[in-house]
Order: C-alpha cells, then structure tokens, then sequence
C-alpha cells in the first residue's frame, strides 16, 4: 500500500474540509510572531494541498510549500501567488536550498511520518540548515504519553459532494515498542453520476513523540527548545493531549 497515493490526494480536501484551516492557520500566525515578530519569510515542509501556506501568505508572509507527493502539489501549485506563494517538490530529509527563512513550520504531524530516528534527526538538521539564527520553527505531532494511555480506536468517516459520497473506514494497529502505530485507510468512492465504487486502501505508519527525544534531536541539529504546549490551546500537554506543538529556535 502506498502513502498519499494520486487516488486519495484527490479526494483529500473532501475529507478534510471540515479541519479548521482558518483557526489553525491563525494560531501558527501568533506563534511565529510571539517568537519572531519581525519574522516576513516561511518554509511550510509537508505542505500538502497547501491549505496552510496560501492562507498564511494572504496574511502577509512570503511562503514557501515543500511536499514530496506530486499529486499533492499539483492541488497546491493552483492557489500560487507570484511573489508570495509558490511550491516545490521535495523531501525533508535530503531538502537543500539556496535560501533560509524567518520561519518553518510542519503541520498535520508530518513529523510523525519520519519513524526512524535518523530520519527524524536529518529533518530537524535540515529545518535548521534553512533557518536564519533566531528563525522559529513550529511543527505538531502526536504525543507519546496521550496515545499511551488513550489508544487509538477504529473509525468511520463518511463525506459527501456533488458528485462522490465518500466511505473511510480506520483502523489502527499499535506497536508500543516501536513507538508507532498502522493507521490503515479502507476508502470506497462512490460515483453520484454512475454508481460505480473506487475502493483506496493505503496504510500510514506514525511515529508519536516524547517530549526528551524530541529536545534531544533538536539540540542536535542547533535548534533550542523554547515551549510545548496542546496544538491551538497552549494548555500544558498531559495524558489527554493527543496533539502537541514544538516551538523551536535556531542558536
């Protein structure tokens, strides 16, 4: 099974159209200006559709979208903003350009695709290699300590358009010793028009963070450990803090 195949980027904005872009997209706004007011430039690693990117460019920033599904971008690449918002294809463990940023962010844990701690370290070391001295750099992940107690459960979402009604069934599978968990996607599209049925099976392996590894790696990689707190809260993470966001700063 492959991950963000061409088939389920194209119906991922239709899943996620009731996530809070606008909210989400605000609250990383006051972050990065809470810890970088002068901050004007930002790397968005990960960045998906680009739903993130193109709202945080129309609040001022020159943005830059990274991802390395080109189906993906091909969504992303349409909002594009001559001068303010524009995309590349690439990956943030071997990412190397030519510019650096006031700001990088990674948002919808993309950090927790990087299951492997080299993986995760070529990352942090390459967001600091693009980061001006003093740049922020913002992600969200999954939280150890809440995914332990908690578990993930099975879930069954259902979204409709006008012209698909979409069925996607998850199920995930917990490896505790590994630190990660399955998440295997059962999708059936079907067709308004015709009735026909596209059935998308695709299985994502997320690794969820604890908060020592993850100052480890960033000190590693130049990057200071200024705060973490629940994604769109700021309340202290605890056992029911699925979602946490790291706020790092370049040395």
């Amino acid at each position: 099974m492959s991950v963000f195949s061409d088939s389920y980027s194209k119906y991922y904005n239709l899943l996620y159209r009731d996530k809070d872009y606008n909210g989400e997209a605000n609250y990383v706004d006051q972050c990065i200006q809470r810890f970088n007011p002068r901050a004007a430039t930002v790397m968005d690693i990960g960045c998906g559709t680009g739903k993130h990117a193109s709202l945080l460019a129309h609040s001022g920033y020159q943005v830059l979208g990274i991802d390395r599904s080109e189906a993906m971008l091909a969504v992303a690449q349409k909002s594009e903003i001559p001068g303010h918002l524009r995309f590349l294809p690439g990956d943030l463990r071997t990412l190397h350009l030519p510019e650096s940023f006031d700001a990088v962010i990674s948002l919808f844990h993309v950090m927790c695709y990087l299951n492997k701690n080299e993986d995760l370290q070529l990352a942090f070391q390459n967001v600091s290699n693009h980061l001006h001295k003093g740049g922020v750099f913002i992600f969200d992940c999954w939280y150890g300590p809440a995914v332990l107690t908690e578990r993930p459960s099975v879930r069954l979402k259902e979204l409709k358009d006008e012209e698909v009604t979409v069925t996607r069934i998850t199920q995930p599978i917990i490896y505790a010793n590994e630190n990660v968990v399955d998440v295997r996607y059962h999708m059936f599209i079907k067709d308004v028009r015709n009735n026909t049925v596209e059935e998308i099976k695709e299985s994502h392996r997320m690794r969820y963070l604890f908060t020592p590894e993850v100052n480890g790696m960033l000190k590693n990689a130049g990057i200071q450990l200024e705060e973490c707190f629940e994604f769109m809260t700021e309340n202290p993470p605890g056992l029911e803090t699925w979602n946490v966001c790291y706020v790092g700063r370049k040395l």
